[in-house]
């Protein structure tokens, strides 16, 4: 395996996912947030779910643990990184401050992936230093079982890279998804994004409240899920910067009142499934109800 210590930087709800799942595989893991305390709690806060999903016992669950160390230090986290995963915010300017300090930091052994849910590689690549050795990896929410990892690089990208990156995915449990074509949203977020914004568009425009949506979609095609539970366990602030980063792209009307009824809630504190309330209250949110399909 080429890679051994890997360094995770943003530990939100996807960047504490691919923190502990590579931890638990065996990797040496250093997660930098510029809050670690806060990081280590949504670490810990996996235990329940990864001991139902996978059954794992408490012993098991801890031996990721134990692979796994936090920190605010960017030049103590990258120091002897093999390969460096970006799960930051979804806004350029972010991505291009730390890429910069990344690539003077950074180890010159080291690969750089984004995790980015709506940009290319092409819009990140000119901020690092080794464009060989920059790629994109994408993962899915609750990556434990829904384990697929969606790869995409640069006409730049060495092809050696490429397959060191295809076999870490394999080396933590994933399914790799080569994508052979640069293409904003990959595979899963080409076809997700189009459908929960239509969903977002008949609320915003008051033609169904989020409940109706759900219940519409779920009981005509028989989804386990509705878009609006999809989107608070994603996190409103996550779908906030999608949904403003397309408005910024487009400039279409529907994108910004979407963003602005987000933020309203954001700014209430109501970011989803972490906060406690999104579309639904938790943790005993309304379609826990037996009867949510049948009202």
């Amino acid at each position: 395996m080429a890679f051994q210590n890997v360094t995770v930087a943003g530990t939100g709800v996807l960047g504490s996912q691919i923190a502990y799942q590579t931890a638990l595989n065996g990797f040496n893991v250093t997660a930098y947030d510029l809050n670690p305390d806060a990081a280590q709690k949504r670490v810990n806060a996996l235990k329940e779910s990864y001991q139902k999903d996978l059954v794992l016992s408490e012993e098991e669950f801890n031996a990721g643990l134990d692979r796994l160390t936090f920190t605010n230090d960017l030049s103590e986290a990258v120091k002897d990184a093999d390969y460096v995963i970006e799960a930051l915010p979804e806004k350029l300017e972010i991505k291009e401050d730390f890429y910069k300090q990344l690539s003077q930091l950074a180890p010159a052994k080291t690969v750089f992936a984004s995790n980015s849910s709506t940009m290319v590689p092409s819009q990140l690549v000119k901020f690092v230093d080794r464009p060989a050795k920059f790629l994109h990896m994408h993962f899915a929410n609750k990556i434990w079982k829904c384990n697929v990892a969606e790869i995409m690089g640069t006409k730049q990208t060495d092809p050696k890279v490429f397959q060191e990156v295809v076999d870490f995915a394999h080396a933590i449990k994933m399914v790799p998804i080569p994508i052979h074509k640069e293409q904003p949203g990959y595979v899963l977020n080409a076809l997700l994004i189009p459908f929960v914004i239509s969903a977002m568009a008949l609320w915003v425009k008051g033609v169904a409240d989020p409940h109706t949506v759900d219940k519409d979609w779920m009981i005509s095609t028989g989804s386990p899920v509705g878009p609006f539970m999809m989107l608070d366990d994603v996190g409103l602030r996550t779908v906030w910067n999608i949904v403003d980063n397309l408005y910024k792209a487009r400039h279409q009307e529907e994108f910004k009142l979407i963003a602005d009824k987000l933020k309203e809630m954001i700014d209430a504190g109501h970011e989803g499934l972490e906060s406690g309330q999104g579309f639904y209250h938790y943790p005993n949110p309304e379609f826990a109800d037996p009867d949510f399909l049948k009202k």
